[in-house]
């Protein structure tokens, strides 16, 4: 189920440069009194001339705290319109069809999320690193070539799970047979997606990266959904996943093509040099970090489709993508400074890293916890607009949010792991929780139902950061936890 920046503020330090400006634009007497930084007021006064310092600024803390907003307004704007997307398709279909949907395109985002084979994450750890060594022919290479890999890989993909599903379709329930089929059509665009976004980020593009599978892609599905009751289709699952076709197919074309016209202003133009083998060997660990995390975001929904019924398949993904409002702040933090890790570790600028990592720790848990307030107060009027049946889901919510919360109180641990080259590492930890997260499904479901898989999810997922954040102190030597990194007002 697959996203606030909140800043660090230092009165004494931030407050310095824009006084000692100040001073010298307007010539003030010497004798000037400081202006009164206590109170609300000040406080206000603070937070004023911090932004505006943030927007006005060239340098490179500020650049990445504009990509941070940048990302950050995306996944707000997307995590709103993905829930009123997913509440329309569950009123229109009913909550039998409605689980339908929901468990193919769980497949979906599995395959579709590991059909490029992890390159997407290795273009955001290697695209800043050719541009910071100024290795055009290969960065020129990467994009193109990972591009095309990806879409090649996905078309495989595709054609493997038609043949799986038809050699296994009599061990499949009716009802899911043709929403499966229309759904593996989406697997070759959605890869190529998923590898935009890598090459958006790693790029610093973080508008093109985004906006195409975060809002194009759920408006798209939506305006299909429209157009088909229009002209009299039924609201079912498969008229809900042919819509998804059309929505998937015309998000990766359009964002291919604003990637290609970003790539002619910012990369001049030259030869290309393809290192597919150093490419793959750097990917293919991510590949497997890529369907860990997968599996612990949806294990639970395959797990419930095998012992319960889609209706409440569609109740726990409701009650789960209503909790997980609350990632998309992790999301957002880890799009944005994922290739900030990589540059300054190219630079061996081992406390810049040190800093910024303590930055994004506290731009991650804090709104992170404010959200989860707000949408546990909601929790069953928000439930309710799914359906009638559907605020049933609320205990669910209210055992997610604890893997939720403490996943975020480690930052983005996993993209630090990432861009720092200690992917096996965290491709170790990701195997670890994902195991445990099947084998709990599995163990918890058939007894307990929903509180169950909920259960099994929120375990694996402290587990998970736990292990993350020793990895990251014991390898990097970084306190990662946000009980280490407590701002200072």
């Amino acid at each position: 189920m697959k996203s606030a920046t909140v800043h660090r503020l230092h009165p004494s330090a931030a407050l310095s440069e824009p006084v000692a400006v100040a001073l010298e634009s307007d010539a003030a007497p010497l004798s000037a009194e400081p202006p009164d930084r206590t109170g609300l007021k000040g406080i206000l006064t603070t937070i004023t001339e911090h932004v505006s310092n943030m927007l006005r600024s060239d340098g490179e803390r500020e650049k990445t705290q504009r990509d941070a907003l940048v990302a950050f307004g995306v996944r707000v704007f997307s995590a709103g319109l993905l829930y009123i997307s997913q509440i329309v398709l569950a009123r229109w279909m009913g909550g039998f069809d409605y689980g339908i949907y929901v468990f193919v395109w769980t497949w979906v985002l599995i395959l579709g999320g590991t059909a490029h084979a992890g390159l997407s994450t290795a273009a955001i750890r290697l695209a800043p690193e050719y541009r910071e060594g100024n290795k055009f022919e290969l960065l020129r290479g990467l994009i193109r070539g990972t591009r095309l890999a990806s879409l090649a890989m996905g078309t495989v993909v595709m054609l493997a799970g038609v043949a799986g599903v038809y050699a296994l379709q009599s061990h499949i329930e009716n009802h899911f047979i043709l929403p499966l089929y229309l759904g593996l059509v989406c697997i070759p665009l959605f890869a190529l997606t998923d590898m935009q976004d890598g090459i958006g980020r790693g790029s610093g593009w973080m508008s093109v990266a985004l906006v195409p599978p975060y809002v194009l892609r759920p408006l798209l599905l939506l305006a299909t959904m429209v157009a088909a009751n229009v002209y009299g289709q039924p609201m079912t699952a498969t008229t809900a996943v042919a819509a998804a076709i059309v929505a998937t197919w015309a998000t990766g074309i359009i964002q291919f093509f604003a990637i290609n016209r970003r790539i002619a202003s910012a990369i001049p133009e030259g030869p290309r040099s393809y290192n597919f083998k150093f490419w793959l060997k750097t990917s293919l660990p991510l590949v497997l970090i890529s369907a860990c995390e997968l599996a612990l975001q949806n294990t639970d929904v395959l797990v419930i489709s095998r012992f319960m019924s889609p209706t409440d398949v569609g109740i726990y993904f409701a009650a789960g993508k209503t909790m997980a409002l609350i990632m998309f702040v992790h999301y957002a933090v880890g799009s944005a400074v994922a290739h900030k890790f990589a540059a300054l570790n190219a630079r061996g600028d081992k406390e810049g890293l040190r800093s910024f990592v303590k930055d994004a720790v506290n731009w991650t848990f804090w709104p992170s916890l404010a959200g989860a307030i707000v949408i546990l107060a909601l929790g069953k009027p928000l439930l309710w607009l799914f359906g009638p049946q559907f605020d049933t889901g609320y205990p669910v919510m209210c055992i997610l949010v604890v893997g939720f919360l403490f996943r975020s109180s480690m930052g983005p641990a996993e993209y630090l792991l990432n861009m720092l080259g200690e992917q096996a590492l965290c491709a170790t930890v990701l195997v670890a929780a994902a195991v445990l997260n099947v084998a709990l499904n599995f163990a918890l479901v058939p007894s307990f139902g929903l509180i169950g898989a909920a259960t099994a999810t929120s375990l694996s997922l402290v587990m998970a950061a736990l292990m993350n954040s020793v990895v990251v102190w014991r390898r990097l030597d970084i306190e990662i936890a946000i009980w280490k990194n407590l701002p200072k007002f």
